[in-house]
């Protein structure tokens, strides 16, 4: 129950010393208290797909030995679901397990966009789109604080690789940042109102993000309309004093020194004390919220949970191939099920976001249990999880088990050591074993399905021996019921990827310079992250953003808009049918993508501005709907500081995948707030076509310039190119006296006015 509070009265009654102790923790987990003024402490404690709450007395790190939770899938897999509710679901499941461990603020979701495969970190982020990344990040945070436990979105921002996170400088222009890095918590925040943000380790530009005053001021409070409090990453301040200045409210862990640095700012007049309280005043606005919604004796059901997990995870895993309907799987004869990981699985990432389930499946019994009593499963190891190099004796134990079945399914990925919190991959390759072993298990059994169970893409070398192929990403405690489900057929896939598989490293657009060099990360690629670079390469990769095939098939049909030309203050609504052209239930996410036909800017060559996912019976048909609004068409214009919409053509896009595209529409915009133009003297005849006054002036240039009657086309395409940059200062040397510098001012007056 809410409790009215003079808070400002409270903070006029603390000491300096008080005041300061407020803006650090009280130790790795808890934030600090005044019991004199009845201000209590507050638990925070790592996510974001479960809940690590370290046991009492545990190590003073707060890495190992936490209690039990549900683990549920991770990032990487939530956001290839691309449902919303489900995300929601899985948020207030959190949040009630949080109410039942007394925890005030689970720390998470990660919304960083995943620049490169090799991250370390992927598996802990949505996608390397910003607009379905700050989608999935929205519904987690709304979810979790429907049940009065906050969030804490992170990392804020440009945080992309894990080497050297804690001094390295990600360089990028400001046009890129908003549109890709910020866009991805931007939504979350105006939308959810997370309680707390939490800063980056890493500078952007030039400035450490706990310290940087346009992120966290200028950008979150000001702009963004933030009203929680800034946490650091654990570790992540510099300079406490300057820190605070910028609007990092709160210090974590405990740091004696900070509190001594901020008291000596404000008695010497660094810091002014109206800053330290208003910093207080989000601070305790918090604590006593969390301790307001706090609920006694809370608990939860954790076979429930366990259960939620389980559609979590079949909704989130994607089926890349499926040739000759090699799945589901009959129910009878002999299955193979082959590789460790089908024992000792992949269901989370390594790191802080480590939880400790409160059951976890055993693949192999589940696909048992699933099977049926008229099927014999069969398991063989296959290769071992920590070396890389094969074992003749696990080989051969596999093609025997893979001979003797009717069908063999491999269980293969990335070890934990491939990839972790706190160190990048160093290729997308597989270990050596796990490819050998598939390719001799597909010289021998026709019938081959691959289960992967990794964090970020991976090389498919072996792909065309394959006949299916299932993602089941990193599943959470519940996989292995999940994968049975799927294989089986008692779930119809339906996820899609949230990020692109490149056919290999190289193809990756930051492959030439990713990490970076010493601490200097240059953004080279600018906006083209993702599919949006492999789009305007023209390059295929293995399997594109938003890929994913069902046991059923959708079609689709009559999209239309609501209005064919409009401006960009109106919104546009968009329909289109869909319908399960097949003999199973199915769900299907229908992609809309926007695509500016002719830009006087780079653009790319589309962008994913909307998304549904939909559930349908055999033959079933429905409406889908979208609403468009102006960042729809927007792209960030740096020198205005504005987001503006060009008049002219914009294509509707509507895709079973980005490289998919069933359907299309084309509208016309007409914008209210063009990018202002200014002419100078080396304003090229080219740039004079962008205003009407410009168009108008060039008409009447073959009365200065001398150019002549040009009869043949190779001299008319050199004078053509000749024109596109010829700068106006040169019109006083080549008109014979008919333009001078009078002229010219006179002229660049009447554009610019």
């Amino acid at each position: 129950m809410n409790k009215q509070r003079d808070i400002q009265n409270l903070i006029a009654q603390m000491t300096l010393e008080e005041k300061a102790s407020l803006c650090t923790g009280r130790d790795v987990w808890h934030t600090q208290a005044v019991e004199r003024l009845g201000i209590p402490s507050m638990m925070v404690t790592d996510g974001p797909h479960g809940l690590r709450k370290q046991v009492e007395n545990a190590d003073h790190l707060g890495l190992f030995n936490s209690v039990p939770s549900t683990c549920f899938p991770s990032a990487v897999g939530i956001a290839s679901s691309w449902n919303r509710e489900l995300i929601v679901q899985m948020g207030e499941a959190l949040g009630k397990e949080c109410q039942a461990e007394n925890v005030g603020v689970l720390l998470g979701p990660g919304a960083n966009i995943k620049r490169s495969p090799l991250c370390g970190r992927n598996f802990e982020y949505f996608s390397e789109d910003p607009f379905l990344s700050s989608e999935m990040a929205t519904h987690h945070i709304k979810g979790v604080q429907s049940q009065g436990v906050g969030t804490s979105l992170k990392h804020f921002a440009a945080n992309n690789q894990e080497f050297r996170r804690m001094s390295a400088d990600s360089v990028v222009d400001e046009r890129t940042l908003r549109e890709i890095y910020l866009a991805s918590f931007e939504g979350a925040v105006k939308n959810a109102q997370p309680w707390t943000v939490m800063c980056a380790y890493n500078k952007v530009n030039g400035g450490y993000a706990a310290q940087n005053e346009w992120l966290l001021t200028d950008v979150l409070k000001k702009e963004w309309g933030h009203e929680g409090f800034v946490v650091s990453d654990w570790g992540a301040v510099v300079d406490r004093v300057k820190s605070l200045a910028a609007g990092l409210e709160l210090e974590m862990p405990r740091e004696g020194e900070g509190i001594k640095q901020i008291v000596e700012a404000v008695r010497s007049g660094q810091l002014a004390e109206e800053k330290l309280d208003a910093a207080l005043e989000r601070l305790l606005t918090i604590v006593f919220r969390a301790v307001d919604h706090h609920k006694p004796g809370a608990t939860y059901d954790r076979d429930a949970h366990h259960r939620l997990a389980r559609e979590i995870a079949a909704e989130s895993m994607v089926l890349l191939k499926n040739e000759n309907d090699v799945l589901p799987l009959q129910r009878g004869g002999k299955i193979a099920v082959i590789g460790e990981l089908a024992k000792t699985p992949r269901y989370q990432g390594s790191g802080s976001s480590q939880i400790n389930p409160t059951k976890l499946d055993d693949i192999v019994e589940e696909l048992t249990a699933s099977a049926g009593e008229g099927v014999q499963v069969v398991y063989a190891q296959g290769y071992g999880l920590k070396t890389d190099d094969s074992s003749t004796e696990l080989t051969e134990e596999a093609l025997r088990a893979a001979k003797e079945a009717s069908v063999a399914v491999v269980f293969a990925g990335l070890p934990k050591r491939y990839e972790s919190e706190g160190y990048d991959r160093k290729h997308m390759r597989m270990p050596a074993n796990q490819v050998a072993l598939i390719e001799a298990v597909a010289a021998v059994q026709p019938n081959l399905i691959v289960v992967l169970c990794n964090g970020s893409p991976i090389e498919m070398p072996w792909l065309d021996k394959a006949q299916g192929v299932l993602e089941a990403y990193l599943g959470g405690q519940a996989l292995g019921g999940a994968i049975a489900d799927l294989l089986f057929g008692d779930a119809n896939p339906s996820g899609k990827l949230a990020e692109t598989f490149p056919v290999q490293l190289s193809d990756n657009p930051t492959y030439l310079d990713y990490p970076c060099k010493g601490d200097r990360v240059e953004y080279k690629e600018g906006l083209f992250v993702g599919y949006r670079y492999y789009d305007k390469k023209q390059l295929r990769p293995l399997f594109p953003f938003g890929h994913g095939i069902s046991y059923t098939t959708f079609s689709y049909s009559n999209l239309s808009v609501d209005k064919k030309e409009f401006t960009d203050l109106d919104t546009l609504k968009v329909t289109v049918q869909v319908k399960n052209a097949g003999e199973r239930a199915g769900k299907e996410i229908v992609q809309l993508y926007v695509r500016d036909v002719e830009s006087s800017v780079l653009r790319p060559l589309k962008e994913l501005k909307g998304f549904d996912k939909v559930s349908l019976a055999p033959g079933e048909e429905k409406t889908v709907s979208f609403t468009l609004n102006k960042r729809s068409f927007a792209y960030y214009e740096v020198e205005e500081k504005d987001w503006i919409v060009e008049t002219g053509q914009f294509e509707i896009l509507i895709g079973r995948s980005s490289q998919d595209i069933a359907l299309s529409e084309t509208v016309t915009i007409r914008s209210t707030s063009e990018r202002k133009v200014v002419f100078d003297r080396d304003s090229t005849l080219a740039d004079l076509l962008q205003s009407e006054k410009g168009i108008a002036f060039t008409q009447k240039l073959s009365e200065l310039l001398p150019f002549g009657n040009v009869v043949d086309e190779e001299s008319k395409a050199m004078l053509e190119g000749f024109k596109e940059s010829f700068p106006l200062r040169s019109l006083s040397q080549f008109s014979g006296g008919k333009f001078g510098e009078k002229e010219l001012a006179e002229l660049l007056a009447h554009l610019n006015s």
